[in-house]
């Protein structure tokens, strides 16, 4: 028996308590969950790998140390900006323990860049991103309709961007329908509430260009309008949409992809109701142009016509088709004698019968022949434009057969008149001799040239 035993004492060595080394990992796990569920933690991502599921998995690190981080694709998803290696970042998460490893790592829900120039970061990727996928080309852009009947704001209502609007709207055209959407303009709702305005008004298609308003403000107050969600239903609508969010100098995503900036929300209204004055400057201005146009025109067709009439071979053409214009005006005129004749061939018969009843009412015998008279006019004066209305047509089908026809319109078709040295027009190779000069026509000017060669 020992020393210790004769003491009266007794001795028994601590129970260990053996861990799986899964039970111990699973104990750790727990504790750390239970300890940091929801933790920020700051750092530079380094290792970033982007997986064809939509997860992001990167090493977030200090001078000292590192952890791992993993963000599923239900949150990854909504990053407002591109993460990548080197980048500063503060990340939001559950810390827990990866049991088959036995290591470390961060469920992360939120990221975002750290320091002031963090949503400026996410900003400037968005509209890269953006502008690569062509939502940004002119070629998308509606046109803003000149005179719109109904106007759709989709804003807050208390926000003062929209009395700014009607002050406007009302002071230039208070007879146009205007249709407010309420929407918040800031914090975490705005986004989809303003693209739901945006889809009603696409839906109803009850007006005719929809403004998109907000007052100025700083940059997170105007980040809701930097939504990439917002933006694709922007860009997606099929009514022309006008931004006018923030003040001259304020620049957001939905700049971009609307089909018009305005730079305040009162220029939006100067913009989509013009004022009278503007609208008859416009109209006389467009009247110049199109009398311009049409002088322009007229000319250019009088000097073809002075072509073609100098032109040899169309002057036969031209004999025809004055023949042809004779030959009308002669019917034109045989007709005006035959109303002539045929109106006092019935005023003779017409006396006639007036003598013949001077014993009955005249009242009533009269108020017959003049209705008959009337008929007979009008049936003869209907055949008469009748047949001159099938003469002018048969006119301009054979003038324009002759057109089809004319050397001229041969020429413009690729071909041309060729004429010897003597000027005769050449339709055999064989008459012309080699070393001979001749000319070609063709449906602008002439070419001289030289024969080196002829064959048959």
């Amino acid at each position: 028996m020992g020393a210790i035993d004769q003491l009266g004492f007794s001795f028994r060595p601590p129970e260990r308590r053996v861990w799986t080394v899964r039970d111990l990992v699973a104990s750790v796990r727990t504790h750390v969950e239970r300890e940091y569920s929801d933790a920020w933690v700051q750092g530079e991502i380094s290792n970033l790998r982007a997986q064809n599921s939509g997860h992001l998995y990167f090493t977030l690190k200090d001078e000292n140390s590192q952890i791992s981080v993993v963000m599923f694709r239900s949150s990854a998803r909504l990053l407002r900006f591109r993460p990548a290696d080197g980048m500063q970042v503060v990340v939001r998460g559950r810390v827990t323990v990866y049991e088959d490893r036995g290591q470390l790592q961060i469920i992360a829900e939120y990221v975002e860049p750290k320091g002031a120039g963090a949503l400026q970061i996410a900003f400037e990727q968005l509209k890269a991103k953006l502008e690569e996928e062509g939502l940004f080309e002119a070629s998308r852009k509606k046109v803003i309709p000149a005179l719109p009947s109904a106007i759709g704001i989709v804003t807050s209502p208390q926000a003062a961007a929209l009395r700014d609007i009607l002050q406007i709207l009302h002071r230039r055209h208070h007879t146009v329908n205007v249709l407010i959407y309420p929407a918040q303009v800031q914090g975490e709702s705005a986004p989809i509430e303003v693209a739901t305005g945006v889809r009603y008004f696409n839906r109803l298609r009850n007006v005719d260009v929809i403004i998109v308003a907000r007052g100025g403000g700083s940059v997170e107050d105007l980040a809701a309008f930097n939504d990439e969600g917002l933006a694709r239903v922007i860009a997606g609508s099929k009514l022309p949409v006008i931004s006018a969010v923030g003040h001259e100098t304020d620049f957001t995503i939905v700049d971009f992809v609307a089909d018009l900036r305005a730079a305040t929300p009162s220029a939006a209204a100067e913009i989509v109701i013009r004022s009278r004055q503007e609208v008859e400057s416009q109209v006389a201005r467009l009247q110049r142009e199109l009398e311009k146009g049409m002088r322009y025109r007229l000319m250019m067709g009088r000097q073809r016509l002075t072509e073609l009439a100098q032109h040899g071979a169309f002057g036969r053409m031209m004999d025809l088709i004055r023949r042809r214009q004779q030959r009308v005006d002669d019917l034109t005129n045989r007709m005006a004698h035959a109303q002539r004749d045929r109106l006092e061939a019935h005023r003779r018969r017409f006396e006639t019968l007036a003598a013949a009843v001077r014993h009955y009412d005249l009242r009533l015998v009269l108020a017959g022949v003049g209705r008959e008279l009337n008929a007979k006019v009008a049936a003869m004066a209907a055949a008469w434009r009748n047949l001159l209305l099938q003469r002018r047509a048969r006119l301009e089908r054979l003038t324009s057969q002759m057109e089809a026809l004319s050397p001229v319109a041969i020429l413009d078709r690729g071909y041309a008149l060729v004429f010897d040295s003597s000027g005769k027009l050449v339709k055999d190779a064989a008459r012309v001799k080699v070393g001979e000069d001749i000319r070609a026509r063709v449906a602008r000017g002439e070419l001289h040239a030289t024969v080196k060669k002829t064959s048959r």
